[in-house]
């Protein structure tokens, strides 16, 4: 048996959206945050303001990439 669970999240898989990066992450990724939601942006940095295009939502994060 599967349980589903509903949770708003602010962000959606396979949108884009302004982002701040404001820290790095011990992998290396850039990290912003949306509502609070972590987004990891890999090949940025600190100070970097990026579209990003939402790869995938989880839980706890979601993952992204620069779109030019």
């Amino acid at each position: 048996m599967s349980f589903e669970r509903s949770f708003n999240k602010p962000v959606e898989e396979g949108k884009e959206y302004e982002l701040d990066i404001k820290e790095v992450s011990r992998r290396g990724d850039g990290v912003a945050r949306i509502e609070g939601l972590v987004v990891f942006v890999p090949q940025t940095k600190p100070g970097d303001h990026v579209k990003v295009k939402i790869n995938s939502v989880g839980p706890r994060f979601a993952t992204g990439e620069v779109v030019q």
